[in-house]
């Protein structure tokens, strides 16, 4: 019966289930982890449960034991940035499970880039563009252009080429006069663009960058502004694109795009010959 009244309850209050997944997310995490390997010396080798005890992890964090079990529990409780970022280190998560964790209690983490600070991309997904053939680019989480090889510059010249000095998609295509003519059926890409730009911040939309960026955009554009407005949200995916080239004229690609593991504040966009029969 309380199982039962307890799944109506994360039914109806879904930061109430969010609670639950966050406690049994701790609570595997925790039993996975030995004191050895937590490097807690001594104590008692026999053990009813596997991992560590609720209270050996509290210890570890430098946090009540109560406010742990409490936590694991999955009840309302209030938790900092600071001790997640305890709860992290202690039960030695990976990249992936830590953003899980802050993003669960919907908290910030402590130890992220600050909003609105530029992170320089790999090397090694830069040296994945120069070694492409077809077009190329590697967006950051503005969708500002940080790297593009030979390819893309020929093809995206008044964004990528040489003197080209905007290099962000959005104000490329919304305030560069030159791209209404080189996208084919530029007013739906534009508006499908914007609408995948908007569902891809919104877990962020309190980022100051992202912020000043829309702001720019809607000072400067009307159409933009307008389209803004419309709070269109579509995911982001591949498909045709039909460009005018100045130099090689009509043109129809196959845009794929990639998330690059573990730097998912960069979107990999390459342009490829279509398969036959696709165009």
């Amino acid at each position: 019966m309380t199982s039962a009244v307890s799944e109506i309850t994360a039914a109806a209050d879904p930061s109430a289930e969010r609670r639950r997944l966050l406690g049994a997310f701790l609570r595997r995490h925790r039993e996975r982890l030995t004191p050895a390997e937590a490097g807690l010396q001594g104590g008692s080798t026999r053990r009813r449960t596997p991992g560590l005890r609720r209270e050996e992890l509290a210890q570890l964090c430098g946090i009540s034991p109560t406010w742990y079990s409490w936590l694991e529990q999955g009840r309302d409780v209030s938790v900092s940035p600071a001790a997640l970022a305890r709860l992290s280190d202690a039960l030695q998560l990976s990249v992936a499970e830590r953003a899980y964790l802050f993003e669960m209690t919907r908290k910030r983490d402590p130890d992220a880039p600050p909003a609105g600070s530029t992170d320089q991309p790999p090397p090694s997904l830069l040296a994945a563009l120069e070694a492409m053939t077809a077009p190329a680019y590697l967006l950051d989480r503005l969708w500002t252009a940080v790297g593009w090889n030979p390819a893309a510059a020929q093809l995206f010249g008044g964004w990528l080429g040489q003197g080209s000095g905007e290099h962000n998609l959005l104000r490329y295509v919304f305030l560069d006069p030159t791209a209404r003519s080189f996208i084919l059926d530029w007013d739906n890409r534009a508006r499908r663009l914007l609408a995948e730009f908007r569902a891809e911040t919104a877990r962020h939309p309190e980022d100051p960058a992202v912020q000043a960026l829309v702001a720019g955009l809607r000072r400067e554009s009307p159409l933009f502004s307008r389209m803004w407005d419309d709070h269109g949200v579509l995911e982001r995916e591949g498909g045709l694109r039909r460009f005018n080239h100045p130099l090689d004229g009509p043109l129809t690609l196959e845009q794929v795009t990639l998330r690059p593991g573990g730097r998912s504040a960069y979107t990999l966009v390459m342009l490829l010959q279509p398969a036959e029969g696709a165009v």
